[in-house]
C-alpha cells in the first residue's frame, strides 16, 4: 500500500512525534510499503493525519482540509486515520480538544496514545467504536540496555531525565526540587542528577549536571550511564521520554499523572505529593525493579505492527465504498499540481535559506 504520513522528518534531536513518523516510515519500508509525506500523488490508499494545525505551529505537511479536499478532488476510496497525540491539558491551553476533535470529522478511525487521552476526547463526544489505543515505543536497536550501567551501593545514584520542550508542565518543579536537594550533604552525597534538553528562558541549576539536547545512539548512551530516570511531566498523553529510558534498562520514577502511568506502571514507582518519600524508595527497590526492566513492553517494532495491522483493517473496509469518482477532472489536475508547484517552491527556497546561511557562516569564519 501508498501511506501518506502527514509529518516532516527532521534529523536530530526533536519532539516524539518526530521520532514516531521515523519509526513508523522506516518499518512500513521494511514490509515492502511505500511512504510519502505530502498529497501530491493521485493513487494514496491510506492517509494518517498527525496534526491538524497549519504548518507554522506543528511539523505537519497537510491538515484535515486538505484531505477533504483530496478526497472530493482526488481519490474518494482513500482510508484516513488521525493518530491524535495532544490536549489542552497538556500545556493548559483551550482551544486543542475542540479542534482535534472537529478534525476528527475527516478521519475513519482515530488512534489515541493512552487510555487516558481518549477518555478526554470520549467525554466531547468522541465515538468509542471510532477510536481506539495504541502505545507508542521506541527503536529498540537503539533505545536497549547493552553497556547500560547498574548501580552497586559504593556509588552515587545517579538521576537522569530529558525533554526536548522547555514547557513548565515538563516537570521542572520538581528538577528543580532535586537541584535543591543536592545542596543537602544527606543528599548530594548519595545522589547526582543530569539534565538533557532544553531549559525553560531564566532558569538555572545549580548542582545539576545539564548537557544539550541530544538524539539517536548519542542520547541513549548518555541515558545508559545513569541509574534511574525521573519523569515529573504533568499531564503527558504518552511522551517518548520515559519509553527511551525504560528500554535502557532504567527503572522509572514517574509523577501519577496524564498517560504516563500507562507506560512506567510496574516497571518503577510513582509519586505525587510524596517525592522525596517514593526517591528513597526507588533507591531502597532499585535492585528489585532493574530485574523487570528487561520485560519493559513497549518498543517501536510493536507499536508499527499495530498501525499496520490497522491500517490494512482500514483499507479493507474501502473495497466495499460505491464507485465514485471525483466531481471533476479540471479540479483534480488543479490540486494534483498545486501541491506539486507548492512542494517545489517550498524545497527552492529551503534551499535558498540554506545557502545563504551558510555563506554567512563562512563570511562570518573568515573574520
Amino acid at each position: 500500500m501508498k501511506v501518506s504520513i502527514g509529518s516532516k522528518i527532521v534529523q536530530g534531536p526533536w519532539g516524539g512525534g518526530n521520532l514516531f513518523a521515523i519509526n513508523l516510515s522506516n518499518y512500513l519500508l521494511s514490509q515492502g510499503h511505500s511512504v510519502i509525506y505530502d498529497l501530491t500523488d493521485p493513487d494514496i490508499d491510506l492517509i494518517l493525519l498527525t496534526d491538524p494545525r497549519s504548518r507554522g505551529e506543528s511539523s505537519s505537511t497537510f491538515n484535515h482540509i486538505d484531505i477533504e479536499q483530496y478526497r472530493k478532488y482526488i481519490n474518494p476510496r482513500v482510508a484516513v486515520i488521525q493518530r491524535i497525540n495532544e490536549c489542552d491539558e497538556r500545556k493548559n491551553t483551550n482551544n486543542i480538544n475542540s479542534f482535534y476533535m472537529n478534525a476528527s470529522n475527516v478521519a475513519d478511525h482515530v488512534v489515541f496514545v493512552s487510555t487516558w487521552l481518549r477518555n478526554i476526547y470520549l467525554q466531547l463526544g468522541m465515538s468509542p467504536k471510532k477510536s481506539s489505543v495504541i502505545l507508542a515505543g521506541a527503536n529498540s536497536e537503539v533505545f536497549n540496555p547493552t553497556n547500560a550501567q547498574t548501580y552497586t551501593k559504593d556509588s552515587k545514584v545517579k538521576l537522569v531525565t530529558h525533554h526536548w520542550s522547555s514547557h513548565s508542565n515538563k516537570g521542572f518543579d520538581i528538577y528543580k526540587k532535586i537541584d535543591d536537594l543536592l545542596s543537602n550533604s544527606e543528599w548530594s552525597n548519595k545522589v547526582e542528577f543530569t539534565y538533557i534538553g532544553n531549559l525553560p528562558s531564566n532558569f538555572n541549576f545549580k548542582h545539576t549536571k545539564v548537557i544539550e539536547p541530544l538524539a539517536g545512539v548519542d542520547l541513549a548512551n548518555e541515558i545508559k550511564k545513569n541509574h534511574i530516570y525521573i519523569t515529573a511531566s504533568i499531564n503527558e498523553p504518552s511522551g517518548n521520554h520515559h519509553i527511551e529510558a525504560a528500554q535502557c534498562g532504567l527503572p522509572i520514577l514517574y509523577k501519577e499523572s496524564g498517560g504516563i502511568p500507562e507506560y512506567c506502571k510496574n516497571f518503577g514507582i510513582s509519586f505525587s505529593d510524596d517525592f522525596e518519600i517514593k526517591l528513597d524508595e526507588i533507591i531502597r527497590n532499585y535492585n528489585i525493579l532493574k530485574t523487570k526492566m528487561p520485560h519493559y513492553p513497549f518498543n517501536s517494532a510493536k507499536m508499527c505492527k499495530d498501525f499496520l495491522e490497522l491500517f490494512e483493517t482500514e483499507l479493507e473496509k474501502t473495497k466495499y465504498l460505491d464507485d465514485v469518482s471525483p466531481n471533476s477532472w479540471f479540479l483534480k489536475y488543479l490540486f494534483i499540481y498545486k501541491n506539486k508547484i507548492l512542494k517545489f517552491l517550498r524545497r527552492i527556497f529551503a534551499f535558498s535559506i540554506k545557502n545563504k546561511l551558510t555563506t554567512l557562516a563562512r563570511y562570518i569564519l573568515k573574520k
